[in-house]
């Protein structure tokens, strides 16, 4: 009965469909001439004439094929209302239980790597003291290096920390011209056995990666578990950072505490990453440098990671591989947050891929194009943010020493930077370091 009640109603439909075709074929056989076509001779004097009258006529055509379009929709919507309309009741079986409105927290371990600095105390004591759950936040300690200080200080927590030691203390053959960075093999060693230990070992599905010079800002675990469904979600992320490279006090707006961006840099200092990212860069994981291995292609893929406008972390280890030198110049000055933002109760969904790079860019791009010397001397200072163009790598590194910004590049990808624009103040106006609106990728030779 339903199916000879819904072949009936096709059948009336497509008798409609046919009546009003017909319809409009006696109204364009009837309806009278629009004006009488142009002469030959009217042509010759005005050719552009036929071409108007063919433009029009197409006009009409197009309007009329709309309506049609409109009708048999019209069509198509109320045979859909009958066919529900007619359709015999039937008891849907039961289904799985509804989940709940809102979802559990993750749980997102912080492992902290620790060797010789006894001065882990500070940073531990910032993240148990703003920690907001023990067992949404569980604390790792994972030591290197054998130093009993440093144990004995990490021991005194007790309970309140897990503290795991790299088994593996021994000297790292490496080749007679980086003896000198024998270190930097000896942390690589360490990250691959305690992300290891994380997530194969304690079968975490993923992980806060800070180091035990680093100090946590009061909304640090909020940022975090804000983002981690957001970088669960979008394919094109694999971090993110609570770092910002150009964060210095004066270079950030210190009213946007909430601003956050997309970066292709990988900034590390206080990192989130996934058990999924873990399994893909454990098989080849580096002897060395690890952070600057990160940041190569091979490795990066074209993702991005999340970073602050202000770092939810700051390094107070001035001892470490580098001497110090990197601290002295650069690192002490980066601003730490000491406002809490409740990111967990704001919309993140403006950093997904589609929507950042559609906003982002044209905001970016709109921007009015000033050199860099007007920049300095604040000239057209009613502009609140204005762009700065950069050709080259050479024009970009000369720019960024100009303007204050880290010059570095790691694969041709700037600090900070998205698909290679660096965003930061300048004396209170915002400032966009860009390639031309063409750009077409990072060159891995800028380095």
């Amino acid at each position: 009965m339903l199916k000879k009640q819904s072949a009936g109603l096709v059948l009336w439909g497509a008798v409609l469909f046919v009546a009003w075709n017909a319809l409009l074929l006696l109204f364009f056989w009837t309806r009278p001439a629009p004006g009488r076509l142009p002469s030959d001779s009217a042509l010759e004097e005005d050719p552009a004439g036929l071409t108007r009258e063919v433009i029009r006529l197409a006009e009409d055509a197009e309007a009329e094929l709309e309506r049609q379009r409109g009708l048999l929709q019209q069509i198509r919507e109320h045979h859909a209302r009958w066919s529900r309309r007619w359709r015999a009741p039937s008891v849907a079986p039961p289904g799985p239980p509804r989940p709940p409105a809102s979802t559990a927290p993750a749980v997102i371990p912080i492992l902290v790597i620790a060797c010789d600095r006894s001065t882990v105390r500070r940073c531990l004591d910032k993240l148990l003291h703003y920690r907001p759950s023990a067992e949404l936040f569980p604390i790792i300690v994972s030591q290197d290096c054998g130093h009993e200080e440093t144990a004995r200080v990490i021991a005194s927590y007790g309970s309140a920390v897990t503290h795991i030691r790299q088994p593996d203390l021994s000297s790292i053959a490496v080749p007679p011209d980086h003896r000198k960075f024998q270190g930097y093999y000896k942390i690589a060693r360490h990250y691959r056995w305690a992300l290891g230990q994380v997530f194969r070992s304690f079968q975490f599905a993923a992980a806060v990666v800070v180091e035990d010079d680093l100090e946590v800002a009061p909304d640090f675990f909020e940022y975090f578990q804000a983002t981690y469904p957001l970088l669960r979600a979008d394919p094109s992320l694999w971090c993110v950072s609570a770092w910002n490279d150009n964060g210095k006090e004066q270079m950030v707006d210190a009213g946007k505490p909430e601003l956050l961006y997309r970066t292709d840099f990988f900034p590390g200092l206080g990192w989130l990453l996934l058990a999924e990212l873990w399994a893909e860069l454990e098989p080849k994981w580096p002897r060395a440098f690890w952070d600057d291995w990160m940041r190569r292609p091979e490795q990066r893929q074209g993702r991005a990671c999340v970073r602050p406008e202000i770092s939810r972390t700051m390094t107070f280890g001035r001892k470490g591989v580098s001497h110090g030198q990197f601290f002295d110049q650069h690192l002490k000055f980066i601003k730490l947050n000491q406002h809490f933002v409740p990111f967990t109760q704001l919309d993140l969904s403006y950093l997904r891929q589609e929507t950042y790079d559609r906003v982002f860019l044209a905001r970016v791009y709109a921007a009015p194009l000033l050199q860099v010397e007007k920049v300095r001397t604040s000239e057209r200072s009613e502009l609140g943010e204005v762009r700065v163009q950069y050709t080259g790598r050479d024009s970009f590194k000369a720019f960024a020493k100009a303007l204050g910004v880290m010059d570095d590049l790691k694969s041709g990808v700037p600090r900070a930077g998205y698909r290679g624009i660096v965003s930061f103040l300048f004396r209170g106006r915002r400032v966009h370091l860009a390639p031309p609106q063409t750009w077409e990728g990072y060159d891995p030779s800028w380095n």
